[in-house]
């Protein structure tokens, strides 16, 4: 246990942290601590994609696109286990297998959290086909035009436009700021419920560079003028997918600026947000898509610019995206070969007013050995006036006054004449029910330090470290917790 307790030191979590939704810095790459995310650009055999697609079988297809030429996408499994999406092209798509390659290697070059990575290509023959890292949790049209459960929340819906711009600053910044058929359908969800932008689009097809947009309506007016791709009309159809998110709609910009021209923003608003947003961050995203359509390529902002105007919109940026999605990622139960006790259920499923109650339940019994040693303190002033705080610190949490327990449990823990795990636990769900998680960690962390045998806090450190999003690390710790309460239920 003691390599746990190394692991989870206040330096290792400093260094561990994920960075906010806030923060567009370090995309390139994963981050030092998550380039196996990312892997090298691969050149398969037409061989291996066959056998990852199960023979390109019918029930592997995850999506088609045209009626003439058609592109379809596959799901795939690689040796490695990897899952991936294989884009299986027409073969008049590209003629030139030498442009093919260049083109493939150029986008497979790229690596940003931002995309959905081109990871490898295969030209053999008269076969053209691209493999991507795969994204299980469909598209952005499926979210905001077909949702079942539940309308893709505001906060969400802002995050979208902010990761899809960074996305695009990222490309620019790499030369690759022509985006062709930018859309709905080209923004995908991934295993933590973040959205990323599909690689695909920034092909360069050969043959397929006339059709700019699958539909003229939303089609940027200079291309339908000079029949020309610029990052501006790239832009543009940024603007379009705002619109997307402002309205639940695929609405045809020159009907949205009429609305927006005439002040008629309630028309234009998704009436399943049922005003969960504020009239100013609305205004705001109104202003900035109509900047976005202008008729004159010069007059809309770019990338960075979008970045900048988006960021200071954002809402809950603590919350994990597949909470707002309401979706589970990977989570332990499907991952962790385990049989969970009730403790570990009720950290998998953040379900804090359980854990309340089972840390109620426990009490101090872990705490007996400690407390004996020091029994002989208690006539002191000094340690009555702890054990008071401690004393009050329990009634507070009992009763669910977490900002009270917090100030109690402080004050016994800053008294330092005695060291407690229970009360570091207690104060660790306090600062959780407090929305608080880095100080609840660091709490859970104390708590193993002082007890390194003790399952309740590997227990609530996998608590803190699901409330950051850091699911990994989670379950890993998840399962420390479990064999540590399956050892001492043997002994």
């Amino acid at each position: 246990m003691g390599a746990r307790c190394s692991k989870f030191s206040l330096c290792w979590f400093q260094s561990h942290l994920k960075p906010s939704v806030l923060e567009s810095s370090d995309l390139e790459n994963g981050g030092k601590s998550d380039r196996n995310a990312f892997p090298s650009f691969t050149e398969f055999s037409f061989e291996q994609l066959k056998a990852a697609t199960s023979g390109f079988s019918s029930d592997s297809v995850v999506s088609e696109h045209g009626e003439k030429a058609p592109n379809v996408v596959y799901k795939g499994k690689l040796d490695n286990d990897r899952w991936i999406a294989v884009k299986r092209f027409n073969r008049l798509a590209w003629p030139d297998p030498r442009q093919f390659l260049e083109e493939a290697r150029t986008v497979g070059s790229l690596r940003s959290e931002r995309l959905a990575n081109l990871i490898g290509c295969c030209c053999e023959a008269e076969e053209r086909l691209l493999v991507a890292e795969f994204m299980p949790y469909e598209t952005l049209a499926k979210h905001l035009f077909h949702w079942e459960s539940q309308p893709m929340k505001w906060a969400m819906r802002l995050r979208v436009a902010l990761y899809l711009a960074q996305a695009l600053e990222y490309c620019g910044s790499k030369g690759r700021a022509l985006y062709h058929d930018l859309n709905a359908y080209r923004i995908l969800f991934d295993k933590d419920g973040n959205p990323r932008l599909s690689c695909f689009g920034l092909m360069k097809n050969s043959r397929d560079g006339k059709s700019y947009s699958t539909n003229l309506a939303f089609t940027p007016p200079e291309y339908l003028r000079t029949g020309r791709v610029t990052p501006e009309s790239v832009v543009y159809s940024f603007g379009t997918l705002l619109l997307d998110l402002l309205s639940g709609k695929h609405i045809p910009p020159s009907h949205a600026l009429d609305l927006i021209r005439g002040k008629n923003f309630l028309m234009l608003m998704d009436s399943a947000l049922e005003g969960h947003f504020s009239i100013d961050d609305r205004t705001e995203l109104v202003r900035l898509a109509s900047r976005c359509l202008q008729y004159e390529a010069r007059e809309r902002p770019n990338a960075k610019s979008l970045v900048a105007a988006l960021i200071s919109l954002q809402k809950e940026t603590e919350v994990p995206s597949y909470v707002l999605m309401g979706i589970h990622g990977e989570t332990a139960s499907s991952t962790l070969p385990l049989s969970l006790t009730p403790f570990g259920e009720a950290c998998l499923r953040k379900d804090l007013t359980a854990i309340h109650e089972i840390l109620e339940k426990i009490g101090y019994k872990d705490d007996e050995g400690i407390a004996n040693e020091l029994s002989f303190q208690m006539w002191t002033n000094q340690m009555q006036e702890t054990l008071n705080s401690k004393k009050h610190g329990d009634a507070a949490f009992r009763a669910k006054d977490f900002a009270t327990s917090i100030d109690c449990y402080t004050q016994f823990i800053d008294g330092g004449t005695m060291v407690s795990p229970t009360v570091y636990a207690r104060r660790c769900l306090s600062y959780l029910m407090s929305e608080m998680p880095q100080e609840a960690l660091g709490d859970a962390m104390q708590a193993q330090v002082v007890s390194p045998d003790w399952s309740t806090a590997s227990y609530l450190q996998a608590a803190c470290l699901f409330s950051l999003g850091m699911e990994t690390d989670a379950q890993e710790t998840l399962k420390d917790g479990t064999d540590l309460e399956a050892k001492r239920n043997k002994n």
